[in-house]
């Protein structure tokens, strides 16, 4: 099928930054030059930009009257089809800057742009209804805030959706339709966790591989485990999450999960809308963060991708950081210096370097807790052996005349439910079973 960006005319956009007493020009420059990245993800081209220097964003326009006349001179000049602020804009700001600019041009904030994103790279039936529900409860309104049809949908950058192609105007037509795709996540929401008791059952380790989004999540699973996910170098090119099994060279099974990347000013009700998406970092065991250790804002996306899972409760989980793509020429490694965490590694996800590694300490931590224990099952209790099969890792089984005699790598909750079965369950150092 051709692709949907291909299908819709490219637009010309114009992108708009506010340097405020909160940002420095650099910084400003910086969100705008990720901002790019994002319109360019889109389908769009960047014509021009314009920033302004001011204490607070207008309440009517965002920037003052001046700056305003100056965007519509833009606009007309380049052929613009698309503005696009760096900052949230409320349904009154898109309404006054739309009359300013004409029919012709479409104004949309950062927020609308990812949406737009996600909503070109939702695979899933979940991620889909995802898309929607965060774009009737963002979107809209603010389409509505121009006082036109929300037909606009489905016509450009900003406007498009895996949903309906075009959205009644009648505002209890979206308010059933909020509840009714609620339903549907809250429905999938119980499957899930139905799923998530089988494999907490099972016993397997569950690594999520988070991260800023572009810093290689996906590459690094697809050479992990042949995934086969779709590794672009592009802003959000994964949404849905992808989970493999991937076997540790002791023999151990763990899953590992690929998630949707993370991105500065996020707002908070997108992370709402995605939880469910985002939720694998939450209920992992063990935290893989990927770092692209060649993009010289590494530090503060590494900021970022922390201070969200902090927002989302997973800071405190073990965790394996990540610096990726140190193939690219760069002094990359001696940037980091003395201030990298614990627990690190350092790689190429997409040459392989360093992935052997990676995989020995990620081993490390996945076995931290475990240790090898003696079992005697008698053989009445046959079914026990498959229990520790599912919840441990069997090194040796010996089969004798009153049972079995099973020596296994067990963790707390393996060694609490064979309890009654063990032989010699004496902590030995890591070394003893290494």
């Amino acid at each position: 099928m051709e692709d949907k960006r291909l299908a819709d005319k490219q637009d010309r956009a114009v992108l708009v930054g506010i340097v405020t007493q909160r940002e420095t020009q650099e910084q400003v420059d910086a969100s705008l030059d990720e901002l790019e990245r994002l319109l360019d993800t889109a389908g769009g081209v960047s014509v021009a930009r314009l920033t302004q220097n001011k204490e607070a964003p207008d309440v009517r326009t965002v920037v003052g009257s001046g700056k305003a006349a100056e965007l519509a001179y833009l606009c007309a000049c380049n052929d613009v089809t698309l503005v696009v602020f760096d900052c949230e804009l409320s349904p009154s700001q898109i309404r006054n800057l739309e009359d300013i600019l004409g029919d012709e041009v479409r104004v949309i904030d950062r927020s609308m742009l990812i949406l737009d994103i996600f909503a070109l790279h939702a695979v899933t039936g979940e991620g889909k209804l995802q898309v929607e529900l965060a774009q009737l409860k963002y979107t809209a309104p603010r389409l509505m805030g121009r006082g036109t049809e929300l037909s606009r949908l489905g016509g450009g950058i900003g406007t498009r959706g895996p949903g309906e192609s075009k959205l009644e105007t009648d505002r209890r037509h979206l308010a059933r339709r909020v509840h009714a795709l609620q339903t549907q996540i809250a429905e999938m929401e119980k499957n899930r966790k139905t799923m998530r008791a089988a494999r907490e059952k099972n016993g397997i380790p569950e690594i999520a591989i988070v991260g800023y989004t572009n810093a290689g999540k996906s590459t690094l699973l697809n050479r992990l485990t042949d995934a086969g996910i779709l590794a672009e170098d592009k802003l959000f090119a994964t949404l849905d999450p992808t989970t493999r099994k991937f076997t540790l060279p002791c023999g151990e099974q763990i899953l590992l999960t690929d998630t949707v990347g993370f991105i500065n000013k996020l707002p908070h009700h997108l992370v709402s809308a995605f939880r469910s998406t985002l939720e694998a970092a939450c209920y992992a065991d063990i935290l893989m963060i990927i770092t692209d250790v060649s993009d010289e804002k590494f530090r503060e996306q590494l900021e970022v991708t922390e201070q969200l899972l902090c927002e989302l409760g997973a800071s405190d989980k073990p965790t394996l950081y990540v610096f990726n793509k140190c193939d690219r020429g760069i002094a990359e490694i001696g940037r980091i210096g003395n201030s990298a965490p614990e627990n690190t590694a350092y790689i190429s996800a997409l040459t392989g370097q360093g992935v052997q590694e990676l995989v020995a300490k990620l081993e490390t931590i996945a076995l931290e807790g475990k240790r090898r224990v003696t079992y005697l099952i008698p053989n009445k209790d046959a079914g026990a052996l498959n229990t520790l099969y599912k919840t441990a890792t069997v090194e040796s089984v010996d089969y004798g005349a009153e049972g079995m005699t099973v020596v296994a790598l067990a963790d707390a909750r393996a060694r609490g439910l064979m309890k009654k079965y063990a032989i010699d369950d004496t902590p030995d150092t890591k070394e003893d079973w290494e």
